[in-house]
């Protein structure tokens, strides 16, 4: 596919811009750390949501969907649609929590929750681990699908993907810092959405797809629409619905969904404002993150379903292409090859801003790890502010480097997303009670963490060479959730807790409420350490997070039911949105 001089001005003129904002925002980014990785804690809530959807709106978001949908039809989005369950729980219990937390990274959580040596290890352990290891997957399944893309698009080799699309990433991410991607985000989100909805209504025009009635009829299409799997049939139920709701939400790890807040959301919290614009930021990023943007990679998924109907037509239509990296997933950027000129070219700069957006954020939140977490914690406690944002710059180009290199062998999105689910399989519930439940220690962490990593590596490679055969993917993640939390909570009640000094410290500056503290005050009195009181209702922080689980998969599900051309249907779930979202206000008022 030869792009036109148009489509290419489109494209640089949005590489100028996105570097230029680096460059004019680097003197205050590079001013301390705060500055760097924080943005000074001075962003408004809109501004902060939208850069969180920009962040998951990345270039393998919308292969990865329509590789879902594809396999397994629209309701096999419910294993990120549940995910919901979690962020919603962000928004109205963990966001106000992080902001009081004052921490510069999520993980100097480790040093006010925890004591000791090993609450030291596990920052430092995790500052690698994440930072480096984890963070270079993910980026490396991102850099994929920059390849996939570039691959159909431009015709270029996967080497030349990565480095062409990274420099300017790089560029803008060492200079700028938060603020810089923060700003990018913002446009690079409005591109993205524009270029998506546009090419979806122009794809559903195509002669090949017949308009929207044709696609919803046509007969490799009408088996993919339900919303949920097909209750007859427990193959498809149980993997699609009911691990997803029942497991997956609370007890898995996952970048962007993590169980209690974390990660790059965590950052964005931290850089907020104050605890009403780190809530309001979270909302606004699980609304449209969940109910604004899918159905235009599902449509798009849909109509190739009718162009490209099997693997070997993609082949056949891109014989030059690996065939090494043809999957379900490469079925998006191949229909965009049927957009015209000038279209092609913002969509294509919309997909490189997805690219990016994402990039810079994991590089930014990676850099910070290894800069504060790993380098002024551990080897040179009395650097200056400069050396460490020098650090986290020289670390942005060297994840960079990495995520490219592990991207050249990778295959496809759908199988990377579920290997990471497998890592972080059975931790995620150390994260939701950690700030809830005084008993959990440093030990904790450290044995789900290790436990899980190992579960999934038995999995991958070991146990099929055991038995003769692999389980199937839910089967994995279910028996990795359960060993992965029997571990842990072992772990807890044989270890001693977090000394006296600390946990008072930190929740005299935390100020959780539940029941889990009640064994620690009573240690406390006796102790005569004296405990500031709770101001947060749990009933309402619980009955928020339900109706905003309720107001959003309504809206989306109301959404797909107008599309379908099922009025009342759309009609009866877009009231239940608005009354959902009147009680909210008005609780969150009281």
């Amino acid at each position: 596919m030869i792009l036109s001089t148009l489509d290419w001005s489109i494209i640089i003129g949005f590489f100028i811009v996105f570097a230029t904002i680096g460059i004019i925002v680097s003197k205050k980014s590079g001013k301390n750390a705060k500055e760097f990785f924080l943005s000074g804690r001075n962003m408004p809530w809109w501004l902060l949501g939208i850069s969180m959807v920009a962040t998951t709106f990345s270039a393998d978001t919308p292969n990865l969907v329509t590789d879902i949908v594809r396999q397994n039809g629209i309701s096999g989005n419910w294993v990120w649609w549940a995910f919901l369950l979690t962020g919603m729980l962000t928004v109205f219990v963990y966001a106000k929590l992080w902001r009081r937390s004052d921490v510069l990274t999520d993980l100097e959580f480790y040093e006010i929750r925890y004591s000791g040596k090993a609450a030291a290890f596990l920052r430092g352990f995790r500052a690698i681990y994440l930072g480096v290891f984890f963070n270079v997957m993910i980026m490396a399944s991102v850099c994929l699908a920059a390849i996939k893309i570039g691959g159909i698009l431009f015709g270029l080799q996967p080497w030349e993907c990565v480095l062409y699309a990274s420099v300017v990433t790089v560029a803008y991410s060492a200079f700028g810092g938060l603020r810089g991607v923060i700003f990018t985000d913002f446009i690079q989100f409005i591109i993205a959405m524009i270029g998506a909805v546009w090419a979806m209504f122009y794809i559903i025009d195509l002669p090949e797809v017949g308009g929207l009635e044709n696609l919803l009829t046509h007969q490799n299409v009408n088996d993919k629409l339900n919303f949920l799997p097909d209750f007859s049939d427990t193959k498809s139920l149980i993997p699609l619905l009911i691990i997803p709701i029942a497991v997956q939400w609370w007890s898995v790890w996952y970048p962007g969904a993590e169980p209690g807040g974390g990660g790059y959301i965590a950052q964005r919290m931290l850089s907020a404002k104050d605890e009403k614009n780190a809530i309001g930021a979270t909302l606004l990023f699980n609304i449209a993150h969940y109910a604004l943007r899918p159905w235009p990679w599902i449509l798009i998924a849909l109509a190739s379903l009718v162009v490209f109907p099997e693997l070997s037509s993609i082949q056949e239509a891109f014989p030059n292409i690996s065939p090494s990296i043809i999957g379900h997933d490469l079925a998006y950027p191949a229909m965009l090859t049927k957009l015209p000129s000038g279209l092609l070219g913002l969509v294509a700069a919309s997909l490189i801003a997805a690219f990016m957006s994402t990039i810079s954020t994991h590089l930014n939140w990676g850099s910070s790890y290894i800069a504060i977490d790993f380098y002024k914690r551990f080897i040179k406690p009395d650097a200056s502010e400069k050396s460490i944002v020098n650090i986290g710059r020289l670390s942005t180009v060297v994840l960079m480097l990495f995520a490219a290199l592990f991207a050249l062998v990778l295959e496809g999105a759908l199988s990377t997303f579920n290997i990471l689910l497998q890592i972080g399989a059975g931790t995620g519930l150390i994260f939701i009670l950690r700030w809830f439940w005084w008993r959990i220690n440093a030990y904790s962490e450290i044995s789900g963490m290790i436990i899980s990593f190992f579960m999934a590596l038995w999995f991958e490679f070991a146990h099929e060479a055991i038995f003769g055969a692999r389980l199937e993917g839910h089967q994995e993640l279910v028996i990795g959730v359960l060993v992965t939390t029997i571990t842990w909570v072992s772990v807890t009640l044989m270890t001693a807790p977090t000394d006296a000094t600390t946990l008072a410290s930190f929740y005299n500056k935390i100020k959780p409420f539940g029941m889990g503290w009640k064994g620690f005050a009573n240690k406390a009195e006796q102790l005569n350490i004296p405990l500031a009181k709770s101001t947060d209702k749990f009933t309402v922080d619980l009955a928020s997070m339900l109706l905003g689980v309720l107001l959003v998969y309504c809206a989306l599900f109301a959404t797909g039911y107008f599309i379908y051309g099922n009025m009342t249907g759309g009609l009866v779930l877009s009231a239940i949105t608005l009354t959902s979202i009147v009680i909210l206000l008005k609780i969150r008022k009281q």
